[in-house]
């Protein structure tokens, strides 16, 4: 069994930063690819940033420059750091992890999301 845990969210004020961090734990080989999408009501979720296991990062074009992921592969964790943060950025932020587990079973595990609300 593997979990994803994120923490980090809530309220901010536009302008304002937040990190969000996850960490996967459990029945893991390997993990691979990490990622942060996000999603608000009525709409489908959508990729927020990205990183590969050796580092590459990819952005929404709508994040570029405000928004960094990094990663840490000796604790399975991912962490997304959020700056200038605009009331279009609310939404639930999703945490995904593409990993192989004990059995070398590949999956793709989500968490169980975290609100972020950017309002005066």
């Amino acid at each position: 069994q593997v979990q994803l845990v994120e923490s980090g969210g809530g309220l901010v004020q536009p302008g304002g930063s937040l990190r969000l961090s996850c960490v996967a734990s459990g029945s893991i080989f390997r993990v691979y690819n990490m990622g942060w999408y996000r999603q608000v009501p009525g709409k489908q979720r959508e990729l927020v940033a990205h990183i590969t296991s050796a580092g590459s990062t990819t952005y929404a074009d709508s994040v570029k420059g405000r928004f960094t992921i990094s990663r840490d592969n000796a604790k399975n964790t991912v962490d997304l750091q959020m700056n200038s943060l605009k009331p279009e950025d609310t939404a639930v932020y999703y945490c995904n992890v593409d990993l192989a587990d004990s059995v070398k079973r590949l999956i793709s595990s989500w968490g169980q999301g975290t609100q972020v609300t950017v309002s005066s």
